[in-house]
């Protein structure tokens, strides 16, 4: 297996990226345990995430259950997007550049709509997590 790297010396580190996006969507440990199956566990998942490369297969499957690209886990590396950030021009700078150069930034959507709705969507993915939780509850 191939793993992907961004700097040389730096290979992203799989297991992290799943906890950042597990927590990003508000799903804690046992909830992924319970999703990914009978033989998964609170710590099995705590062990999971401190894997630097996680096999295909498993990864497609955690990608299944938190709705994420398998790419986004594969390729996220915090550190380089913070460079990437900091080596930007800032919004004004940009908007200034182009108003200079004859072009009118005007953005096509409200940022704010944007999200809006990405934490609608986390809202309506908690909700099944609960109500999935709550259906477990009751069986015992």
């Amino acid at each position: 297996m191939t793993t992907q790297t961004t700097m040389p010396n730096h290979t992203i580190h799989q297991g992290r990226n799943v906890k950042r996006f597990r927590e990003m969507l508000g799903i804690k440990q046992d909830a992924l345990a319970f999703e990914l199956g009978e033989d998964w566990t609170q710590k099995k998942i705590s062990l999971l995430e401190a894997k630097e490369i996680i096999d295909m297969p498993l990864l497609e499957q955690i990608s299944a259950v938190l709705k994420v690209p398998v790419e986004a886990i594969q390729n996220f590396d915090e550190e380089l997007a913070v460079n990437v950030i900091a080596n930007t021009y800032s919004f004004q700078d940009f908007k200034d550049n182009a108003v200079a150069a004859g072009f009118n930034y005007q953005p096509s959507f409200n940022p704010v709509d944007k999200m809006v709705e990405l934490y609608e969507r986390m809202l309506q993915q908690q909700e099944k997590m609960i109500e999935k939780l709550e259906r477990l509850i009751e069986k015992k």
